[in-house]
């Protein structure tokens, strides 16, 4: 969720988790080298990235298993949609 050209580093990323049942967490969070790791491991694993510099640093505030804030669903919850969309599934693929 985060800038990365091959010129710059990411200054953030973060990877959520989204089981279905309650609101998306935070699984990985990380700035700098550790957040080029993480979109790094994303990539080598096929999961979808979107880039917001301004929602990554946001949401690397939080902590490791923390919820997202309720003003954030919305948000979220379109970019769940657009990534599980591009995959060809659905939300209710998560919870299986």
């Amino acid at each position: 969720m985060s800038k990365n050209t091959e010129s710059q580093q990411a200054s953030a990323a973060v990877a959520l988790k989204y089981d279905g049942v309650r609101a998306p967490t935070i699984s990985a969070v990380g700035n700098h080298e550790l957040a080029d790791e993480i979109i790094r491991i994303a990539r080598e694993h096929g999961v979808p990235l979107y880039e917001n510099a301004e929602l990554a640093s946001t949401l690397a505030r939080l902590s490791l298993n923390d919820e997202i804030p309720e003003q954030l669903y919305q948000l979220v919850a379109e970019i769940l949609a657009f990534a599980f969309h591009i995959q060809g599934l659905t939300p209710e693929d998560a919870t299986q």
